[in-house]
């Protein structure tokens, strides 16, 4: 029996193949969860143990952004312009809502963390 690793804290907020698109400015790709798209990356940051995307949702959520975490994303495909997550729709649709004014600040990371996390709503275990 294989067991999924958790997640830490600092591996959710890191990418996972960051090697393979280093240096490339990923905003304007499509987003794909697990069950289909959901809109485009408006931002991205890179930054060890705080990265995260935002992705902005056009009609899927009536224009509104999400904040996904980098370690929710799956892979990055440069060809396709294509970021993949492994999150349904639902799972990020329900998520704690956006806010423009404090996103970056530790306290929406943190009840993030709580959702995508071990443990939380969002929480999904990685399988490589």
């Amino acid at each position: 029996m294989t067991q999924t690793p958790n997640l830490t804290v600092i591996e959710l907020w890191t990418f996972r193949d960051l090697d393979t698109w280093a240096g490339m400015d990923i905003a304007g790709f499509k987003v794909e969860a697990l069950d289909g798209g959901i809109g485009s990356v408006d931002e991205a940051t890179t930054e060890h143990g705080g990265s995260y995307i935002v992705v902005d949702t056009g009609p899927w959520i009536f224009g509104k952004k999400v904040m996904l975490p980098a370690g929710v994303i799956d892979r990055v495909d440069l060809q396709d312009r294509r970021v993949f997550v492994n999150r349904t729709k639902d799972e990020i649709e329900n998520a704690p809502e956006f806010d423009e004014s404090r996103y970056a600040g530790v306290q929406y990371q943190s009840e993030l963390s709580n959702y995508y996390g071990e443990g939380g709503t969002g929480y999904r275990p990685y399988a490589p």
